[in-house]
């Protein structure tokens, strides 16, 4: 068995273009609720579905090509890394709200 070294550079690398490509697409996905909330062509409640798609496609942009979340071996260490800091987001603001929540309740008896 030899030593086997491997680079980096086997994983899929997006360069300038791959990250041209996440700018114009969050840009678009940043001007279209832009465009139906300013100008109010839409129904409200249609206005913030809209909204709320277009910022879960933003996130799936800003994931694959600004943090690099892929099938890559660098990618699923990314990826876990990510899974784990929003468990740990969400016990804090879940727990804040909980106490938050608890201390109301015990004060207004």
């Amino acid at each position: 068995m030899a030593n086997q070294f491997v680079s980096g550079s086997d994983q899929q690398d997006l360069g300038a273009k791959g990250y041209i490509t996440g700018f114009i697409a969050s840009l678009i996905l940043t001007m279209i609720p832009f465009y139906f909330a300013y100008t109010g062509v839409l129904s409200r409640e249609v206005t913030i579905v809209v909204l709320i798609l277009s910022a879960i496609a933003q996130l799936v942009v800003h994931l694959f090509y600004f943090l690099h979340m892929d099938s890559t071996e660098k990618g699923r260490f990314n990826m876990l890394s990510f899974v784990f800091t929003a468990v740990i987001v969400f016990i804090v603001i879940a727990g804040s709200i909980w106490i938050m929540w608890n201390l109301n309740n015990n004060m207004m008896m």
